[in-house]
C-alpha cells in the first residue's frame, strides 16, 4: 500500500538521513555499542547536517519547520538502521518543544544554538526511584532562596543522563501542590551539587547512555526556570502527544523492518530438505504479521497527518503509543522464532532488535498508563 503522506522534500530528506547514517553512525555503532556511549563527534556531526532543532526558528540555527513528518523520516530511517543509540528523537521530538514553547528569548539565545549545533546535548529528568509514571510522587525539590532555587533529589533511568548538558529536572516547588506544585528547571552541566551516577546496564540499547542523577544543594538561577511557576505538570501534558507519537513512529518502522528481515530469512532457509516459506504455518505467521503492520501502519499514518496539521490529541497519541509498541514486541517476538537458534546470536538484527525494542512498551508512558488515558476518555 502506496504511502501518501510524504511530498519530494521529505523523500529526498530520507536520502539526506541515509547518508548520514551510512557515514558517520553505522561505522562506528559497534564500537559505541561496547562502551556505553555514543560519541559527541557524532552529536555535532548530526548538527552540522541539520539533523537537530528540526522544528527551531532559523534565527536560533535551526531548520525552522513545525512539519512533524521530517522527525518521523528521522525515526524511521534510524529505527530501521539499528541504531536507537544517538537519541535524535529524545533531542528534537520530545525535549525540543519545551525549549521553543516555553523559554524566554534570553533561554532562547543562551540555549537553542548549541541545542541545534550538537555542542549542548539535552535530557529531561523526571523518573525517581519511587516516582515513574505517577508524577503525583515526585521529591525532588527545590526552594525559593531568593536569587536561586536550591535543588535537592535524585532521577533515575535518565536517557543521555551522562552526555547531557542541559537537564531539564521536574521538581517539587509547592510542597503542598501535589501534581500542581511542580516546575521545570534547567541544571546545566558544572553546576556543584549536580552529580551523575553509574551509566545503567541495561539489557538493550546499549550505546544509549541512561544514568542516575543526584541533586545536593544545586543552586540553580531563577533565570533557568522554564515556563510557569508551578506549571510543571501542565507543560508536561502538553507535550505527551508528541512524545508518544515519537515513539509509535519508531515502533512501526521497527516491527515493518523485522518482517522484511524474516521474509528474506524464511525464503533462503532450508528444514527438511525445504524453504521454511514453503510451509504452511509460517506463511499464515507471516501473513498476520503483515497485516498487522500495514493496519498500524494506516493509522500512524494518520496519526501523523494529523499531528503535522495540529489537530492530534492526547487520547489518538496513547492508542498510536500502546497498540504500536506492543505490535514490534509481538512482532519482535514470533521474529526471532522464526529464525531459531540464529534468531538468538547477537550478532543477527533480530536479536538485537528483540532487546532494544522491549523499552518500548515502557517508556514514554507504559501500556497500562495508555489503556488507562483511553479508557477515561471513554468512560469518565
Amino acid at each position: 500500500m502506496k504511502r501518501q503522506i510524504f511530498a519530494p522534500e521529505h523523500d529526498a530528506f530520507r536520502e539526506t538521513v541515509r547518508s548520514f547514517l551510512a557515514r558517520e553512525v553505522l561505522p562506528y555503532y559497534e564500537q559505541w555499542e561496547k562502551d556505553g556511549i555514543v560519541s559527541r563527534e557524532a552529536w555535532r556531526a548530526a548538527g552540522k547536517q541539520g539533523l537537530l532543532g528540526l522544528a527551531v526558528p532559523e534565527e536560533y540555527g535551526g531548520g525552522g519547520t513545525a512539519d512533524f513528518r521530517y522527525s518521523a523520516v528521522l525515526a524511521e530511517e534510524f529505527t530501521r538502521a539499528g541504531t536507537p543509540g544517538i537519541a535524535l528523537g529524545l533531542h528534537n521530538d520530545i525535549i525540543g518543544p519545551y525549549l521553543t514553547g516555553l523559554a524566554t528569548e534570553e533561554q532562547k539565545r543562551r540555549w537553542l544554538p548549541g541545542f541545534c549545533d550538537g555542542t549542548l546535548i539535552t535530557a529531561i529528568a523526571m523518573t525517581e526511584p519511587g516516582a515513574g509514571s505517577d508524577l503525583q510522587g515526585i521529591r525532588t525539590h527545590a526552594e525559593d532562596r531568593g536569587e536561586n532555587w536550591l535543588l535537592n533529589g535524585s532521577k533515575t533511568f535518565i536517557s543521555n543522563g551522562i552526555l547531557a548538558d542541559l537537564v531539564i529536572v521536574v521538581a517539587r516547588t509547592t510542597p503542598e501542590g501535589g501534581a500542581h506544585g511542580l516546575s521545570l528547571l534547567v541544571v546545566e552541566r558544572g553546576m556543584d551539587g549536580f552529580e551523575r551516577g553509574r551509566n545503567l546496564d541495561k539489557i538493550g540499547q546499549k550505546a544509549q547512555d541512561t544514568a542516575e542523577l543526584f541533586f545536593h544543594d544545586v543552586r540553580v538561577p531563577k533565570e533557568n526556570l522554564l515556563g510557569e511557576l508551578n506549571g510543571g505538570f501542565a507543560h508536561l501534558m502538553t507535550n505527551l502527544a508528541q512524545e508518544r507519537l515519537s515513539i509509535a513512529v519508531s515502533a512501526i518502522a521497527a516491527a515493518e523492518h523485522l518482517l522484511e528481515i524474516t521474509t528474506e530469512y524464511v525464503k533462503e532457509r532450508e528444514a527438511f530438505g525445504r524453504p521454511l516459506a514453503s510451509k504452511q504455518h509460517i506463511r499464515f505467521e507471516m501473513a498476520e504479521m503483515a497485516t498487522e503492520c500495514a493496519v498500524t501502519r494506516a493509522f500512524l499514518d494518520r496519526c501523523i497527518a494529523d499531528h503535522t496539521d495540529g489537530v492530534l490529541d492526547a487520547v489518538h497519541a496513547s492508542m498510536a503509543k500502546w497498540w504500536a509498541t506492543e505490535l514490534q514486541k509481538r512482532v519482535a517476538d514470533r521474529c526471532l522464532q522464526l529464525h531459531g537458534g540464529y534468531g538468538y546470536m547477537t550478532e543477527y538484527p533480530i536479536a538485537r532488535a528483540f532487546t532494544d525494542g522491549r523499552i518500548q512498551t515502557i517508556y514514554g508512558g507504559t501500556t497500562e498508563i495508555m489503556k488507562e488515558i483511553i479508557g477515561r476518555s471513554l468512560l469518565g
